[in-house]
């Protein structure tokens, strides 16, 4: 069983649901997914600090971080601070390109321990080799 934190954009929600079906179906691979969904109660939280933390306490338990590396990853402040998390937590990022993506984040690259593209048997092969 492997325990992941699925960063990704809510607005670029579908990219996380197919990447979370695609490591659904992969057969003989277990995982909790400890991500933060739209509907978290997480949101709740009443400013930055505590979301911060609240997310700090999602990632805790995870052995590695994905990273969906898309452009638009670049310039979202929270993919960005979970980058930090993952960091100050000494988790493993494995940045995921997109699918046929032509451009994808510098940022999210720079700060990965693998990087891989958008095929299940290797984020599979990433995650059971970093974990």
């Amino acid at each position: 069983m492997y325990n992941l934190f699925i960063s990704h954009s809510w607005n670029y929600s579908n990219t996380y649901n197919d990447l979370v079906r695609l490591l659904n179906n992969k057969p003989y691979f277990s995982y909790k997914n400890y991500s933060v969904p739209k509907n978290d109660p997480i949101h709740n939280a009443s400013n930055d600090y505590q979301l911060k933390n609240a997310i700090r306490q999602q990632m805790r338990p995870a052995s590695c971080v994905l990273i969906l590396a898309g452009v638009y990853a670049t310039y979202s402040k929270w993919i960005n601070i979970e980058i930090e998390l993952a960091k100050e937590l000494n988790k493993k990022i494995i940045a995921i390109e997109p699918w046929a993506s032509k451009s994808t984040s510098t940022i999210v690259k720079n700060s990965a321990d693998r990087i891989v593209g958008w095929n299940t048997d290797s984020i599979v092969n990433a995650i059971r080799e970093l974990s």
